[in-house]
């Protein structure tokens, strides 16, 4: 036998029990939009071009161009199109850019928990450091939004053997850290059941444009072809979850904004036959539908 992770069990996409979103819709569709700090002269981040000894200036400044310019710019188009977003955030930023966590919170984004930085990895700390990372990046965001975060995504998405489990201890109710299906599954932990909510790994821009070197247009047709080929899927009547990640220093450069509106542009176009929301508001959808509906729930 094969080490497993125990988490939850194999569920073929055929011969599921089928159910809709919001107001019928059979796709929902969410934003992630990562607002992350980094260590300057240490620490992990992504690179624009292979980084020369610390500190590298060149990388460390790309990515701050997000927090400082591409972020600001990406809320306009937003604003534009009347997206929502989940704002996945490094607590660290709230001491760094405080004004532009304050904007989302003024647009009343979801806050979800994503670490203290993006210059660490939770999967290699002892699970008792693991623990308190996790509990200093959840204390930040209730201090400043008032409530503690009910989602979490692993800075690079990491995970040790007992993420989930000191995820639930801590009370979130759903991660985005498991990319194993298109539609909601829920978990085991030691600590009860935690929802995973598909967050992309194909339509989403680290991957895409730092990863594979895919172009601005090539990014937002990726997008468009995503969401057309979902809805025609959809059609089985099996419901999906679309994810689309972004990353301000990322889709904020200018030439890249104008692509990434034209795809957003095409999405927003179909609201009423899909469901525009938050990964929080998938969350509430799952919890409210009848038992065993979602697989891995058995009550």
């Amino acid at each position: 036998m094969l080490p497993t992770h125990g988490r939850y069990d194999y569920h073929p996409w055929p011969g599921r029990r089928p159910y809709a979103w919001k107001d019928g819709a059979r796709l929902a569709v969410y934003l992630g939009v990562n607002l992350e700090h980094f260590a300057f002269g240490e620490g992990l981040g992504a690179e624009l071009a292979p980084g020369g000894p610390q500190p590298d200036v060149m990388n460390f400044a790309w990515r701050d161009y997000g927090n400082r310019v591409g972020a600001w710019r990406l809320i306009g188009l937003l604003d534009e199109l009347g997206f929502p977003a989940t704002v996945l955030l490094n607590s660290a930023m709230y001491d760094y850019a405080p004004a532009l966590v304050a904007a989302h919170r003024a647009r009343g984004d979801e806050i979800a928990g994503h670490g203290r930085t993006n210059s660490e990895r939770q999967s290699v700390l002892p699970e008792a450091e693991e623990r308190a990372l996790v509990a200093e990046s959840t204390a930040a965001i209730a201090r400043h939004e008032g409530t503690p975060p009910r989602g979490w995504l692993s800075p690079w998405i990491a995970e040790s053997r007992t993420t989930p489990d000191l995820l639930a201890e801590a009370g979130y109710a759903y991660t985005l850290n498991w990319c194993a299906d298109d539609a909601p599954v829920w978990m085991r932990t030691r600590a009860g059941r935690l929802l995973a909510i598909p967050y992309p790994q194909e339509v989403n821009d680290i991957p895409a444009i730092v990863g594979r070197k895919d172009g601005a247009e090539q990014f937002a047709d990726m997008i468009v072809d995503d969401f057309e080929e979902r809805l025609r899927q959809v059609e089985d009547g099996m419901p999906q979850v679309m994810g689309i990640a972004l990353h301000p220093y990322l889709v904020g450069q200018p030439y890249r904004l104008r692509h990434l509106r034209r795809a957003l542009a095409h999405v927003a176009a179909r609201r009423g036959t899909v469901w525009i929301t938050i990964a929080g508001g998938v969350l509430d959808h799952a919890l409210a539908l009848p038992a065993g509906t979602i697989p891995g729930d058995d009550a």
